[in-house]
């Protein structure tokens, strides 16, 4: 069955912010390829979406299970789309890693982005929602993706990779914007203002 499948048909969910537990922690490897999981990759879609989002981890919607969802454009600006469970990912070492600062943002963490500098390529590893094996090699943006997404699954977030003084200028951005994302955001869209 083609993840086209699951990618329509769900329901948007509460996105979980940065400072609960579950974002912080390790999560569970996923044993069970059943109707529920792919249930909860459908609403996922319909979250990531919502929320104008190119990838979210399951921590993200507060589950503690290594799964998460993209649909993002790659070094070619072609838009790649899947739900990995269990992802591994891989950068390259030595002579052949090239890393590139961009700016980053995370969905937990509404209205912040800050440089960090990540390996241009990466290789993710894992299961599809069927259980079956995939193996998928981001560059571009889909590079960051994959390797944002897979340390959520390792209660890793973003913040956690930069210096203390990017990480303050993250915090003010997000509390000066913090008035315009609901507590139960996407599921209620982001309040526009007058200066949009």
């Amino acid at each position: 069955m083609p993840i086209t499948d699951l990618m329509t048909g769900g329901t948007v969910l509460p996105i979980t912010r940065w400072g609960e537990p579950v974002m912080h922690e390790q999560t569970a490897p996923i044993t069970e390829f059943d109707d529920d999981l792919r249930t909860l990759v459908r609403d996922m879609f319909a979250t990531m979406r919502a929320a104008n989002g190119v990838g979210l981890a399951a921590t993200q919607v507060g589950r503690g299970i290594a799964l998460f969802v993209y649909e993002c454009p790659d070094g070619d600006d072609r838009i790649q789309a899947g739900a990995f469970c269990n992802p591994v990912v891989t950068t390259p070492t030595g002579k052949a890693r090239h890393l590139e600062s961009t700016e980053e943002g995370c969905l937990s963490f509404p209205g912040g982005y800050q440089p960090l500098a990540r390996p241009d390529l990466s290789t993710c590893v894992g299961q599809d929602p069927w259980g079956e094996e995939i193996t998928v090699e981001g560059t571009g943006l889909l590079a960051r993706c994959l390797q944002h997404e897979t340390d959520h699954l390792n209660g890793t977030v973003f913040g956690d990779r930069l210096s203390a003084r990017s990480f303050r200028k993250l915090e003010q951005q997000k509390n000066d914007l913090a008035h315009l994302y609901p507590a139960d955001w996407p599921v209620h869209p982001k309040k526009v203002t007058g200066d949009e």
